[in-house]
């Protein structure tokens, strides 16, 4: 059903829309021209229902400047739930109580998602697993490795279904649950080689996508699909990266929405490692298996607040989490250092900071020509 027709001579106040018509009417104003997840929100704040939001979208358009502006007509929002009733999709919205938390929690959360496959999943603990489309031989071994293991802990590898890295983890998570996030609509097979493992997903795992049905991917795309990918998971786990790759755009991601970023270092002469190194060199946490990741997401678990009256133990000393908080513990070493030289105990007593957290800092920054460490234990900081 779509917006009910009343009869204007009536003397009866129209009826409420139905739950069906909110919902065809929400999915018809977020696939408006220039109305993106931000503008769908404050529409919807501004004007109660999307009914009402999509009689106010001209008005609102042409206030920008905009004329002649038309909302998504009723037959396309029509042709894409027949197209979605044929690939057996099913429509998430996100007030619905299987909406996965963690996504809904981001400020940019999709409104609505395409499903196709085991939405059961989305209620487990995910990690993304994210790398290079052409990766090396050693990358998707090691890709393969981490995803096999991390199913067998109980989680669900969250990746998207891109050739190489991304390919081998939901391959090798099959049994276990995996999640592949669509760039495009999610009944579009892309890339085209990826055909066989999309089904296998959509029979063991779960397809989703934001993006309307049939719609074929393009560049625009894919960094909105990286932040679903990140935004499911409690931390991404880069294998392989260049300096420049999607990969790295996901890893930020997380960064921003507050996630964890673990990264395999590489070799420094492999191009596509520069992209890891780099995060490692930034505070990510080294990765050289599965045991590893379980254990960084155990710490973050240690580190959450006890329940009342439980006895107190001490804090102990670890390394920045994030790559937030190890930038800003870089910015703090160097604004106390100058040209003349400090005690190194003298600058962790100035920084009250743990000294096992200092520590790996400095060798960083000292790695990075950044400070001079002379006999002594002293440190000073190189202009």
């Amino acid at each position: 059903m779509t917006d009910r027709d009343h009869n204007p001579s009536s003397t009866h106040p129209p009826l409420p829309p139905t739950p069906e018509d909110e919902q065809f009417a929400r999915l018809r104003l977020l696939r408006s021209r220039r109305v993106g997840v931000s503008t769908y929100k404050r529409l919807l704040t501004e004007h109660g229902t999307a009914q009402n939001a999509l009689a106010a979208l001209p008005e609102v358009a042409r206030a920008a400047g905009v004329n002649s502006y038309q909302a998504c007509p009723e037959g396309v929002i029509h042709a894409e739930l027949r197209a979605a009733k044929a690939a057996g999709a099913q429509l998430l919205d996100i007030n619905h109580p299987t909406y996965p938390a963690a996504l809904r929690e981001l400020d940019d959360a999709p409104p609505f998602l395409w499903l196709i496959g085991d939405p059961g999943l989305l209620a487990r603990p995910m990690i993304s697993l994210v790398g290079a489309r052409n990766a090396s031989s050693l990358g998707t071994r090691m890709a393969r490795s981490l995803a096999h293991e991390l199913g067998e802990a109980g989680f669900v590898v969250v990746s998207g279904l891109a050739r190489g890295i991304d390919a081998a983890a939901h391959l090798a998570a099959l049994p276990h649950g995996t999640i592949a996030v669509q760039a495009g609509g999610v009944d579009v097979m892309y890339p085209a080689e990826n055909t066989e493992l999309a089904g296998r997903i959509a029979d063991q795992g779960l397809r989703l996508s934001e993006q309307a049905m049939g719609l074929q991917p393009m560049a625009r795309h894919f960094p909105k699909r990286n932040r679903i990918i990140s935004g499911l998971s409690r931390a991404t786990v880069v294998v392989e990266a260049a300096a420049r790759s999607g990969s790295l755009i996901t890893a930020r991601d997380a960064l921003d929405q507050g996630r964890e970023v673990l990264a395999v270092p590489g070799h420094p002469f492999d191009a596509r490692a520069s992209g890891t190194n780099m995060l490692i060199r930034d505070g990510a946490t080294l990765i050289r298996s599965a045991a590893d990741v379980i254990e960084a997401l155990s710490a973050l678990d240690r580190d959450t607040p006890e329940l009342p009256f439980a006895e107190p133990r001490p804090t102990p000393a670890r390394k920045p989490r994030g790559l937030r908080e190890a930038a800003a513990l870089h910015l703090s070493i160097l604004q106390r250092l100058g040209p003349s030289p400090v005690a190194e105990d003298q600058l962790i007593r100035d920084l009250a900071v743990p000294p096992g957290a200092v520590a790996p800092a400095l060798v960083e920054l000292e790695l990075d020509g950044r400070i001079n460490r002379s006999a002594g234990g002293l440190l000073s900081r190189i202009d």
